[in-house]
């Protein structure tokens, strides 16, 4: 807080300061006894009738009256990282798009409207890196007749917490009746670390791990895949959207046979797609890598519930992150959902720590039908 020469409490922030980080002190109404002040840290992104609203780094927004409050400042936009590469919320934004390349898209000035019949809002909503050369009004009304065209809910997908994120346009979606329905949070890390974090393949030494590398996801790969009933438009997206040695990133499927969990399992570990299951059994886990430049983006690490903890979620990622080391890797990303515990734990022992927080906003009233509600 700003404190003067003579000891007091200041507030030295204005309605000019919206759209900029700020750090306030204000009267608390309902604390616990004893507890007379509150203090928030996060984005100004509106001062109007005499409450000041301010969007935090997860996006939750906190309204402060402006008669509570007690001491105000500017702060940096972004605090220091400790941990993992350097990466500007853009850049990783684009990389993240890429994995998840839509089958049809269109700008709207700096806005990519993307659709792919529904299969991850990734891929079904507006990536807004700019301004869409309109007022914002006009802009969401394009955006709502574009998807309407499709048989698609609208969504805007925004962030929050990170240098260039956007808070002041959550703030606007949330003030027209936009509904925000799922927050995630986008992790960065070092790659080397997590291609050491898994046992060595199968035939490396005893606790070895079979994991099969592929270019396909193939039926065996999709019988452990969460989401059922994957279309030929969701393999299209999974597949990053090209066909491989055409351009693009380069897409991993990898796979853990039924019964290649532990020491002694057979298979090569190669490049070829293998039949991945026993007897028509679900793998054990199976996972999916995006390289694309210095940037490797993992994905649906998903494990047989009956045999987690057995480090089969860190052979996967371990396997694919040798491969991406060998295209010319160096950093990692991944998504994961915000309230995932146990994903957070995992991702954390691999060096991972999170960069921002991703959200998707629904339009008001729509009567459209629903994708398949990953994020």
């Amino acid at each position: 807080m700003e404190i003067s020469a003579a000891g007091r409490l200041e507030v030295r922030i204005t309605t000019a300061d919206v759209g900029k980080r700020v750090s306030v002190r204000s009267l608390t109404e309902h604390g616990p006894p004893g507890e007379r002040f509150t203090d928030t840290v996060g984005v100004l992104t509106s001062w109007d009738d005499g409450v000041l609203r301010i969007t935090r780094k997860g996006g939750e927004s906190v309204l402060v009256r402006e008669s509570a409050l007690v001491a105000g400042k500017v702060v940096p936009s972004a605090p220091a990282r400790r941990r993992g590469p350097a990466a500007s919320y853009e850049e990783l934004a684009r990389v993240a798009a890429r994995a998840w390349r839509p089958v049809e898209s269109e700008r709207l000035g700096d806005w990519e409207l993307r659709a792919a019949a529904g299969f991850t809002r990734r891929a079904n909503s507006v990536l807004p890196l700019g301004d869409p050369g309109m007022p914002l009004d006009e802009a969401l009304a394009a955006v709502c007749r574009w998807y309407a065209d499709r048989g698609l809910p609208a969504y805007v997908q925004t962030a929050t917490g990170a240098e260039g994120t956007q808070e002041a346009l959550g703030a606007e979606l949330e003030r027209r009746g936009w509904v925000r329905e799922v927050t995630a949070q986008l992790w960065v890390g070092a790659l080397a670390p997590v291609a050491d974090a898994g046992p060595e393949p199968s035939g490396g030494g005893p606790g070895g791990v079979d994991v099969l590398l592929s270019r396909e996801a193939d039926e065996a790969w999709l019988a452990r895949y969460r989401r059922r009933g994957v279309s030929e438009v969701a393999l299209k997206v999974l597949g990053g959207g090209s066909p491989v040695g055409r351009g693009g990133p380069s897409v991993w499927f990898a796979t853990v046979p039924a019964g290649g969990d532990g020491p002694g399992s057979s298979g090569s570990g190669g490049d070829g797609p293998g039949d991945g299951a026993e007897g028509g059994a679900a793998p054990a886990a199976i996972g999916r890598c995006v390289v694309d430049g210095r940037w490797a983006g993992f994905a649906a690490v998903e494990v047989d519930p009956a045999l987690r903890r057995r480090g089969l979620a860190s052979a996967v990622m371990a396997a694919l992150a040798r491969r991406a080391l060998d295209e010319g890797a160096s950093a990692a990303w991944l998504q994961v959902e915000a309230d995932n515990a146990a994903a957070h734990a995992l991702y954390g022992r691999m060096g991972f720590a999170a960069h921002h927080a991703y959200h998707h906003y629904r339009a008001p009233r729509s009567s459209a039908p629903a994708g398949d509600g990953s994020p």
